[in-house]
């Protein structure tokens, strides 16, 4: 009767999910754990009871007063003997079982590598867990399905593949799965949050909403191949920020190289081996440059914010160059004359013809502590030493990310400046004006410096490359007034006669676009020269005596004076929307103005055209043609 009564009971309202009010189909299988563990506890601590219980049972009266080796060999003590063995050999069985279940379940994954492969392939739980973890789509700024990064696709042999538009365009910002770790590593949660616990299942554990692995981007799709197609056959880097948000636009370094190459572990090791194109190096993020004339844009900003930007430098007749202390070198413009002799020089036509020997000076007259402020607040590093440029690391703390391993990934090479007191005043005169021991700059730090000038209220706004997080500013680097004054200046360069950015403004004839800028032509002395066919360095067998007074024979590594081409500038004047720096090596007998500077015109044309610039800048659409009216006849 009682059977009966209880086969007509429902009990699925008994179900923990049930009870508590909360379909979550976990809490069945949690509640059911709960129980055993309880009642194997129960079971436990009844067998501990009864193995002490051994040692404190009381004697029988018969017992008391018999002798020890007499009482051993009675029945009653060789029973309870036997039973302490079997208990003993129970206790033993037990925890051995326990230890077996312990190891499959916590440490086989990670120790036995036959069982992790054979979880990963039969396992249903593993490959329903490997199937949630697909990452998403990675969309660039406009989020539109059509205009995406990263996402899946059937392959040639029906298996789910992940495809990458633009492999070569933007190899270096998604990254390998061998090298350098890239957005396609970090953008997406790699690893799983921690399996809850029973009890955490049934009491406290909520069902976790859809998560959603769609990643937008600021990258533009269009933008980022346009400034690939700009560096075709060169090598450089181009970097396109907006100064208010810090969103970056795009982000090119060539050469470059394939992600789908890059898979094959001979392919990848070719392109590591690469020393001369190194196409697996970000140079815009990790390849130090000398700025050249672009740098004296932080002159200019160290003097505005040191109250010193009245600064008149007279009396400089041609040839005009300006020698830091008796007995000094000389420091000239090109050619060894002054691009500007007047009587009076002030900093804006100093700026505008880039005159050496003005900034030199100017960074004199600053001094070292006023310089070096400026720099940190940009995100350079002050250093004491030459010796301690390079080993200063990468700076992951520039970004604004929303977690910390996609700030490691895309983590620039730290830029220094070397401050020190033993400097001499020649050595820093170099570096106010963009050489010397000015040489460990990145072209994604002139693009900070660029957005500086650019943005409205003066301040550095952390580059960021997740679209909707909100912007957050480094510092404060100048006043709003400041900036202001900073920006006209910066124009000279492009707008008026003399200016050494002129081909910007012929270029943009027509638009409306007023740009700000930074001409640069920088010397890279003892640049490694390679063999062209091999891609080996070059060098020369060379005789020597040794330290046993015996010749022998060495190799001196051959190296040349590298020119870069160099422009940094910011578009629209009134209200910046792009900061962008462009750098080529190489570029000969030629001049950043003539180089660089089309590059950044062309790609300001480029963002006119994709509406970064507002919609008062974007070109109209042409009005369709209308047919011929037929004449009646």
């Amino acid at each position: 009767m009682i059977l009966r009564l209880l086969l007509f009971i429902d009990w699925s309202q008994f179900r923990p999910e049930n009870i508590f009010g909360k379909q979550i189909l976990e809490r069945t299988p949690a509640g059911l754990t709960i129980v055993y563990i309880i009642c194997v506890g129960i079971l436990l601590v009844f067998l501990g009871l009864t193995f002490l219980d051994r040692f404190r049972r009381p004697k029988f009266i018969a017992e008391r007063e018999l002798p020890r080796e007499v009482t051993k060999k009675l029945t009653v003590s060789a029973a309870n003997r036997s039973l302490w063995m079997l208990q003993f050999l129970f206790y033993i069985l037990a925890f051995a079982c326990f230890g077996f279940q312990v190891y499959w379940t916590y440490y086989a994954d990670e120790y036995n590598e036959q069982f992790a492969t054979l979880s990963n392939s039969r396992d249903l739980r593993g490959r329903r867990t490997s199937a949630a973890n697909l990452r998403g789509w990675m969309l660039d700024r406009t989020g539109k399905l059509d205009a995406s990064l990263a996402y899946y696709r059937i392959g040639k042999d029906k298996r789910i593949e992940r495809y990458f538009p633009l492999e070569k365009e933007m190899a270096h910002l998604l990254g390998t799965e061998r090298g350098t770790p890239g957005l396609e590593r970090t953008l997406y949660k790699k690893n799983l949050d921690p399996m809850p616990e029973a009890w955490q299942v049934l009491f406290s554990y909520k069902k976790p909403e859809p998560e959603q692995k769609d990643v937008r981007t600021s990258i533009d799709r269009d933008l980022q191949m346009y400034v690939a197609q700009q560096l075709t056959g060169k090598k450089g880097a181009i970097v396109v920020m907006n100064p208010q948000t810090g969103d970056v636009y795009a982000m090119y370094s060539n050469p470059t190289f394939d992600l789908a190459q890059a898979e094959d572990l001979n392919t990848y090791l070719k392109l590591e081996a690469d020393k001369d194109h190194k196409p697996l190096l970000n140079r815009a993020t990790r390849e130090y440059y000398v700025p050249g004339s672009t740098f004296k844009t932080l002159t200019m900003m160290s003097a505005f914010r040191a109250g010193k930007q009245e600064i008149l430098l007279g009396d400089l007749p041609a040839p005009g160059c300006y020698t830091p202390f008796a007995g000094s070198r000389a420091i000239c413009d090109s050619g060894g004359s002054c691009e500007i002799c007047q009587p009076q020089v002030d900093i804006t036509n100093a700026f505008k013809v880039s005159s050496n020997q003005y900034f030199a000076h100017l960074g004199n007259e600053l001094g070292r502590d006023r310089m070096a402020e400026t720099a940190r607040l940009v995100g350079i590093l002050p250093v004491d030493a030459a010796k301690d440029a390079l080993d200063q690391g990468f700076f992951p703390d520039i970004w604004n990310t929303s977690n910390r391993q996609i700030a490691a990934a895309l983590a620039p090479a730290r830029a220094t400046i070397v401050t020190g007191k033993e400097l001499s005043l020649y050595d820093f005169g170099l570096e106010g004006m963009g050489q010397g021991l000015a040489s460990q700059m990145t072209p994604f730090q002139m693009a900070l410096i660029a957005s500086t000038a650019g943005n409205l209220q003066g301040r550095l706004m952390k580059p960021k490359i997740e679209a909707d997080l909100q912007p957050q500013p480094y510092s404060q680097v100048l006043s709003p007034q400041q900036g202001s004054i900073i920006r006209q200046i910066m124009s000279t360069v492009t707008e008026e006669s003399g200016g050494t950015g002129g081909r910007v403004k012929a270029m943009l004839g027509g638009t409306g676009i007023v740009v700000g800028g930074k001409t640069g032509t920088a010397e890279k002395s003892d640049a490694p020269l390679f063999d062209p066919k091999t891609g080996e360095r070059r060098f020369v067998i060379k005789k020597r005596k040794n330290a046993s007074g015996d010749m022998e024979e060495y190799k001196e590594y051959l190296s040349f004076n590298r020119v870069d081409g160099w422009f940094i500038c910011i578009a629209p004047l009134e209200n910046p929307q792009l900061a962008i720096a462009v750098v080529i090596e190489d570029i000969g007998n030629q001049f950043g103005g003539g180089t660089a500077a089309p590059v950044a015109a062309n790609v300001v044309l480029k963002a006119r055209e994709l509406g970064l610039l507002g919609d008062q800048y974007k070109p109209k659409a042409s009005a369709p043609k209308q047919p011929a009216a037929k004449k009646k006849r």
